[in-house]
């Protein structure tokens, strides 16, 4: 294929594995890609701080290597290691979501440039600090200790999404005008600023870079990918994906994570 492409790829669940790995298959289709002249875009919930640690791990720091972060709260050019956008979540708005998680007995945090703020010990918050390889911050006071406006809350239960669905139900109306609540898995729940979304990132980075929408793919698993993969020009869904996901896919991959299925969408619309 002559027409060069942009590739936006989720991490958990769809480029890595159920062990938070990237396969040989997967690298080496990356790699393939990259010398061709299509372009890689981490597109991810985690922050900056995270997508950064595995953006070089995958050697996806050379140009035309790309991160999108915090669900779309952050643009960054990899290779040139450069800040393109980032849109934080108002101060204001991050007290009255921890008083609420608290309410309801949730674990809540949010994000500093470098750690993960908790105003409480829990299991919860170290589980999450070993997942994104972030160090967390254990404050009397979040909004206190943060400088500027976050990228973003995230709320965590590890017993039921239902839970965390009563939850956003119930923060509904005071959510509309304010932020954005989206699920990046069964026991995630993320408020972000209002509009971003990883589709509205797509969109946002394809514009910086002059590529056409028509000559991007999208590669997710959960909610909080529907919108990339819904925007792009092609969308996939891991066969491991969520049911809601998959019914958003131009593509569902014959493989699953932890069977190269990232690699079968490169070969299939790119190599």
């Amino acid at each position: 294929m002559n027409e060069k492409k942009i590739v936006f790829t989720d991490l958990d669940g769809t480029l890595l594995n159920d062990e938070h790995l990237v396969s040989f298959e997967n690298k080496t289709a990356m790699d393939a890609a990259l010398k061709a002249g299509h372009k890689i875009v981490i597109a991810t919930g985690r922050p900056i701080a995270s997508a950064k640690i595995v953006a070089k791990e995958l050697g996806l720091v050379k140009e035309g290597c790309y991160i999108i972060a915090s669900n779309g709260a952050v643009l960054y050019d990899a290779a040139r290691e450069k800040i393109l956008q980032h849109r934080g979540l108002p101060l204001r708005y991050v007290r009255p979501l921890f008083e609420s998680a608290y309410e309801d007995g949730l674990h809540v945090h949010t994000y500093s440039d470098h750690h993960i703020l908790s105003e409480r010990d829990t299991p919860q918050i170290r589980w999450y600090e070993k997942t994104i390889r972030v160090p967390a911050l254990i404050v009397d006071d979040a909004t206190a200790y943060l400088e500027h406006d976050p990228v973003k809350v995230l709320l965590i239960n590890f017993d039921s999404k239902e839970i965390l669905m009563r939850f956003q139900q119930k923060m509904a109306d005071w959510e509309q005008g304010k932020v954005t609540s989206v699920f990046s898995n069964d026991i995630m729940l993320e408020y972000c600023p209002l509009g971003v979304t990883k589709g509205n990132a797509v969109r946002e980075l394809c514009s910086l870079l002059s590529i056409p929408i028509a000559q991007s793919i999208a590669a997710g698993d959960e909610q909080n990918d529907i919108s990339m993969i819904e925007a792009a020009g092609v969308g996939c869904v891991m066969r491991n994906g969520s049911r809601e996901t998959k019914e958003s896919a131009d593509y569902i991959t014959r493989n699953d994570n932890n069977h190269n299925g990232f690699a079968e969408i490169l070969e299939r619309f790119c190599l």
